[in-house]
């Protein structure tokens, strides 16, 4: 099934109304979020966010994402010069997907259209960005594709099909439901987290637009991964990251990345527990195509 063809298939255009601006999290319901409170059975929780410091993911491969710079504004300033009170303060400066981050449904157009037929020229202020989404917290199921597969992360370029999800579902002993987040594990971020930053951004395995069909029929709210370009890495046509255009265009899917998913492998397997709450909010910037985020799993 060519592209073409899995857009029609999965778009979402028109699905809650002609003017909505949060796609497939309309999904997340009263329903899906006390599925996610009764997984937190254990009250561990994690966070799957990586530092913000100049060491980060970006090694110069998309124009304009840079590390986070930190700079102190402030520096032991006395706040009276008689009580001894002093204040530091500090400002930085990162491109808002430096790091693990969303992406808003307006970070990708397709011939000049955003997820539910909105214009691109005017998606600031038309909607679709980061600043309309507000509160995310619902079920997280992780789905470890890695070790569904028996190695400790998935060979370079390996493009995710189907049945690999299907297999790492099986493993996860979970039913997905509408409404729950993926977290898909691929075993990429070892490079980053051993210091590896060139290796760990490309090549790297990935999704594939095939796996829109997937999310499609299940019902998931949002999917993020541990790698840093979502899709495949070389994309599966040879130019473009196709799944970004199927997810955040047509399904008005927000997927994530840059997710340190390694602790809550572990945590999963020790447990036998693939399921939990997940709360993940984006800094809410008005207008922003993209923002970071700290993701936190209670088990």
């Amino acid at each position: 099934m060519n592209n073409d063809t899995i857009a029609q298939t999965v778009n979402n255009w028109g699905r809650w109304g002609t003017e909505d601006q949060l796609g497939c999290l309309n999904l997340i319901n009263q329903a899906a979020v006390q599925r996610g409170l009764a997984a937190a059975k254990h009250g561990e929780t994690l966070s799957l966010a990586l530092p913000l410091d100049a060491d980060g993911p970006q090694i110069g491969l998309t124009p304009g994402r840079t590390n986070p710079k930190l700079t102190v504004t402030v520096s032991h300033q006395l706040f009276t010069p008689t009580q001894g009170l002093a204040f530091n303060d500090d400002r930085v400066d990162m491109s808002l997907q430096a790091a693990t981050h969303w992406d808003a449904l307006a970070h990708c157009e397709y011939n000049g259209r955003c997820y539910n037929n909105h214009d691109a020229q005017q998606a600031p202020t038309e909607g679709c960005t980061i600043g309309n989404i507000g509160a995310i917290q619902s079920r997280g199921v992780l789905l470890d594709v890695a070790a569904a597969m028996g190695v400790e992360r998935l060979p370079d370029s390996h493009g995710i099909t189907n049945e690999d999800l299907d297999r790492a579902l099986e493993r996860s002993d979970v039913i997905l439901q509408p409404g729950d987040i993926l977290l898909i594990r691929t075993g990429q971020m070892q490079y980053f987290l051993n210091g590896q930053r060139e290796h760990y951004s490309v090549p790297c395995p990935g999704l594939t637009p095939e796996n829109a069909l997937w999310f499609h029929r299940h019902n998931v709210a949002a999917v993020a991964t541990d790698n840093y370009a979502f899709d495949v890495v070389p994309y599966t046509d040879g130019e473009s990251p196709a799944l970004h255009r199927l997810c955040l265009v047509e399904m008005g899917l927000m997927q994530g990345q840059n997710w340190n998913l390694e602790t809550l492998s572990k945590r999963c397997k020790k447990l036998q527990q693939y399921s939990f709450l997940l709360t993940a909010s984006p800094e809410p910037f008005t207008g922003a195509y993209g923002a970071p985020v700290v993701p936190v799993v209670t088990l």
